[in-house]
């Protein structure tokens, strides 16, 4: 996650019961079984030519995407896409060149955000606004809220794909009732519960701190939730002094606040969210709660014992915070994976582009494929194939806080510019050491606003 990425990034896989749970696949790019080996078999003969397309490797993840290229190419006599696989680093340093130079491929796999307004602004991606307006059932098959980083200035450039993983807030039920709490359900409720659980010498919140963007997801959540989705879009728009909203800055000291009252486990800057050590400390109740992504369920199932087979694991949408504009449903995180057509291709290959979108990309074996892997597809309606499980409540629940949430906020630093993200994160971890005030914050990220 850039950290290194691609825990988030070319997640989830969330192998969900069996041996292979114990490696998550959290981490598409992890493990490659090769670097940019062709796939595809050559067009059928009376082809008009051959589409390409670039992906992750990394299982399951790679072997989902690879057979819905081969069940298009073996439905379609007149066209077919050939596609090449990458690890993640050198897929990132790959794409960019490429596409620079022209020479991309016609099929762009990525994370929509910052990226792909990137390639928006140097006119390297198709507009498919109009393509999905002539395709209004392909559009509300998909998770509404999933569109936001596809669009850039209004415009549809990407269509979402594959799987969700939204911010969780997650809590150990034993450990609670230990304490006689019950889980937060504002803000308030937070502050309320730190002191509680320290007295009771048990950290209440567990934090990753020196990877940086797990910090990050706590000031996602406070400005959705303190001054409602619009905030941060002025910021994504590269709006002057965005960062100066008031809501900015009582988000910022709030979470100081909770950093002074001790919400945090002790050296959690010392901490890496890589080494799964901040999960640890949930499972074996040394902290009452975290704050993570919904691709640490799997390890948690694989690593903790008995503590999500047990039921010990309890798991909700952060709480509102008092006084508030954010809605309540709105939830951040990776709201879904992206494809985008290179504005250099052929109109042939365009066209076969499209219709592998409309016809192949997450159909129904497709969609089948992600909840086998334990992933939650960006699909109205997926949830009827998560059945009843051990495993279906958290299916159902991810499932729930995606498809309902009116904004489902890209995480930051994929959504804003490597420039603004760098800056942004190196902020962020000073705002936790409580080196830098909230007012030098909010001017040192002025300062980089469209840049």
């Amino acid at each position: 996650m850039d950290l290194n990425p691609t825990t988030r990034r070319s997640f989830l896989g969330l192998v969900l019961g069996g041996a292979s749970a114990a490696t998550l696949a959290a981490c598409g790019g992890a493990a490659p079984t090769q670097t940019g080996a062709g796939g595809a078999s050559a067009p059928p003969a009376g082809g008009t030519g051959t589409a390409t397309y670039w992906f992750l490797t990394g299982q399951p993840q790679q072997g989902i995407r690879e057979a819905t290229v081969k069940r298009f190419n073996a439905a379609n006599a007149d066209s077919a896409i050939k596609y090449t696989e990458f690890q993640n680093d050198a897929y990132k340093t790959k794409i960019k060149t490429a596409i620079g130079a022209g020479q991309g491929p016609t099929i762009i796999w990525g994370w929509g955000g910052g990226g792909l307004a990137e390639y928006v602004k140097n006119n390297e991606v198709e507009d498919l606004t109009s393509f999905f307006a002539e395709n209004a059932a392909l559009k509300s098959k998909l998770f509404a809220s999933s569109f936001g980083a596809a669009t850039v200035d209004g415009k549809v450039y990407a269509m979402p794909a594959e799987t969700v993983a939204p911010i969780v807030l997650y809590y150990n039920k034993k450990v609670f009732d230990k304490v006689g709490v019950q889980p937060p359900q504002s803000w308030g409720d937070i502050m309320a519960l730190v002191p509680k659980f320290n007295d009771a010498g048990i950290a209440p919140f567990s934090l990753g701190g020196q990877s940086r963007w797990t910090n990050m997801m706590w000031l996602e959540f406070l400005l959705d939730r303190i001054g409602g989705s619009e905030v941060f879009q002025a910021v994504f728009e590269g709006k002057a002094d965005a960062w100066s909203d008031p809501a900015v800055l009582d988000m910022l000291t709030k979470v100081q606040d909770l950093v002074k009252a001790n919400g945090f486990i002790k050296g959690f800057a010392s901490i890496t969210a890589d080494s799964n050590a901040d999960q640890a400390l949930l499972y074996t109740g040394k902290a009452a709660m975290m704050v993570h992504g919904a691709w640490t369920y799997g390890s948690m199932k694989a690593d903790g014992g008995d503590f999500v087979s047990g039921g010990n694991l309890g798991y909700m949408n952060f709480p509102p915070v008092e006084g508030g504009k954010g809605d309540p449903s709105n939830t951040v995180g990776n709201p879904g994976q992206y494809l985008a057509i290179s504005s250099k291709a052929s109109d042939v290959d365009k066209a076969t582009a499209k219709k592998f979108f409309s016809t192949a990309v997450l159909d129904d074996t497709e969609v089948k494929s992600w909840v086998d892997a334990g992933s939650v597809p960006v699909v109205q309606g997926s949830n009827s194939n998560f059945g009843s499980g051990k495993d279906a409540d958290f299916l159902n629940f991810v499932y729930d806080v995606s498809s309902k949430a009116k904004t489902f906020a890209q995480s930051w630093d994929q959504a804003l510019s490597p420039t603004q993200a760098e800056t942004l994160l190196d902020n962020i971890a000073k705002l936790f050491q409580l080196s830098v005030s909230p007012q030098q914050w909010v001017d040192n990220m002025n300062k980089v606003i469209g840049k």
